[in-house]
């Protein structure tokens, strides 16, 4: 029997749910939502990653490894504000689609003895932080005094990390696992939400995944 291919439908290729992750991620502002200014992050966030924009992104490494780096779904910056103490605090999310995953990524940053860098490549510094923008990433890091002419590499000062669970996943942690300091969790859904920056809750839990939470009064 003939078919005629006029009729036949043919579905689009499903996104994997990386690809659903960085997509809703690249839609969030330059300060991750729920984040608040506070004595303790008085510089400057931006947005690593995703970019929307064909450009070279930020990146984690350890000091000396040419090859080996981390490349986070998700990766929020904040630059501190005084040139001779350059420092970076960073904000992570990773999407685990397996218990394997969560696994792998869990130890890229677990606590270490060694120094964990932030490079922030020169393309990267020299574009806009937002499409339709003129003014460039550089200038709106406190830390920078001048247009930049090679890539810039800080020491990561705090590191918090949000990953993304499936659901059975995220339910089995929850009842049975203990987080590290560092770590939080949300269901995938949260993040494959394209309005997941408005969430109330993923609000309230990023305001949490800060250094401000660890004091009383500040």
């Amino acid at each position: 029997m003939r078919v005629n291919s006029e009729f036949v439908f043919v579905a689009p290729p499903r996104r994997s749910v990386d690809s659903q992750v960085r997509a809703s991620l690249g839609t969030w502002p330059q300060r991750p939502p729920g984040s608040v200014a506070s004595p303790k992050q008085p510089g400057t966030w931006l947005r690593g990653r995703p970019d929307p924009e064909p450009v070279l992104q930020p990146f984690l490494k350890y000091p000396g490894a040419a090859r080996m780096r981390t490349l986070p779904d998700g990766l929020w910056l904040h630059f501190g504000n005084d040139p001779a103490e350059p420092y970076c605090d960073i904000l992570c999310i990773e999407a685990c689609c397996s218990l394997t995953n969560l696994l792998d990524k869990r130890s890229r940053f677990a606590p270490s003895t060694s120094s964990l860098l932030a490079v922030c490549p020169l393309p990267w510094l020299l574009a806009p932080a937002q499409k339709g923008e003129t003014l460039p990433r550089w200038r709106q890091i406190p830390l920078i005094q001048a247009e930049p002419t090679r890539h810039l590499s800080l020491p990561v000062r705090d590191i918090r990390v949000l990953y993304g669970l499936k659901k059975s996943h995220y339910n089995g942690f929850a009842a049975h696992a203990m987080p590290h300091p560092h770590e939080y969790f949300c269901p995938m859904d949260a993040l494959t939400d394209v309005r997941g920056a408005e969430n109330p809750a993923m609000r309230a839990l990023i305001e949490r995944a800060s250094a401000t939470s660890s004091f009383m009064v500040l």
